[in-house]
């Protein structure tokens, strides 16, 4: 990569050269991400589906597209590869996303985004934009389907990228799993895979890196456990009633429908009813204090020579 062209006193332009040197040196069998030639604020991705998911096997490209602030603001991510658990061409809500800027930490970076990626793709979307919820085996049949060949994006200079980050993902991605035809029938959907689409845009040309050796055994758990762990303290300190319930990994508050900050309007009646009862006690204990004093007065004489004087 060109270095000459770019203003390497520019915060973001170091921490991106920075975080491509190290996209190389210390690679992962689980992606592949690298910035195009002629802007390195737009990256090519592939990740590998998680093991043991409906995922597995399955390859699957995207975009990322860096802020000029970054790394004080997060990313934005596309898919490109129909997948069945989130939309192709379209910005996806996740809270490592530009969508939730709340969340984001300045101390994450591309490696750490896919890694959260990855993780986020077996759980359930509820209702965040981008999100899909297709059945299983409907998700097994693209993940096939993933592997025959890289999605048509862009230049062929960005093709050309695409797909030799395909061809790295194939020789380190392992084969899909054969279904057992007793629960491919329980699970076979009446309707035909949903998902096909292609897209074009414009943009520079790109090398792509060669073949790189493996990296440290658990990745994938490590990494995004604690951005997990790291989103999910942020939100709770933020929503304290929501502590005790079952919390998404995904959180679609801002992308969705606003579900938040609800239970604040019928919460603050008390403090209405009790000043009313202090202020009835303080006229009672007035009006008792007045009819003895009355009382007092006209006893003692007080209140005839009051009523003479006047």
């Amino acid at each position: 990569m060109a270095e000459d062209k770019y203003n390497l006193k520019n915060p973001a332009v170091k921490r991106i050269l920075q975080e491509v040197k190290e996209m190389q040196s210390n690679p992962s069998d689980d992606f592949m991400s690298l910035p195009l030639e002629e802007n390195i604020f737009e990256w090519q991705f592939a990740i590998r589906g998680p093991g043991e998911t409906e995922f597995e096997g399955g390859i699957y490209h995207g975009r990322i597209q860096l802020p000029a602030e970054y790394p004080f603001k997060p990313p934005s991510f596309m898919l490109l590869t129909p997948n069945g658990r989130f939309e192709t061409q379209t910005k996806i809500c996740l809270s490592i996303s530009n969508h939730h800027p709340e969340h984001w930490q300045p101390s994450w970076s591309v490696r750490t985004a896919l890694v959260a990626l990855i993780a986020f793709m077996p759980t359930s979307p509820n209702g965040a934009l981008g999100s899909l919820d297709y059945k299983k085996e409907e998700r097994r049949v693209l993940a096939v389907k993933s592997r025959e060949a890289a999605p048509r994006f862009g230049t062929p200079e960005r093709q050309k990228l695409i797909d030799e980050i395909h061809q790295y993902m194939l020789s380190k991605a392992p084969s899909v799993p054969q279904q057992n035809p007793a629960q491919g029938s329980e699970e076979h959907p009446n309707n035909s895979v949903r998902e096909t689409q292609e897209s074009s845009q414009d943009a520079g040309a790109v090398t792509a890196a060669e073949d790189l050796p493996n990296p440290a055994v658990g990745e994938i758990q490590e990494v995004g456990e604690r951005v997990f762990e790291e989103v999910l303290e942020d939100h709770i300190t933020e929503n304290p009633s929501s502590a005790g319930t079952s919390a998404s990994r995904e959180v679609p508050a801002k992308c969705s429908s606003d579900q938040l900050p609800q239970r604040q309007v019928t919460r603050v009646q008390k403090p209405a009813d009790d000043r009313l009862f202090t202020w009835a006690a303080v006229g009672l204990a007035i009006a008792i204090v007045v009819l003895l004093l009355k009382k007092f007065m006209k006893s003692s004489g007080y209140g005839a020579l009051f009523m003479d004087g006047s």
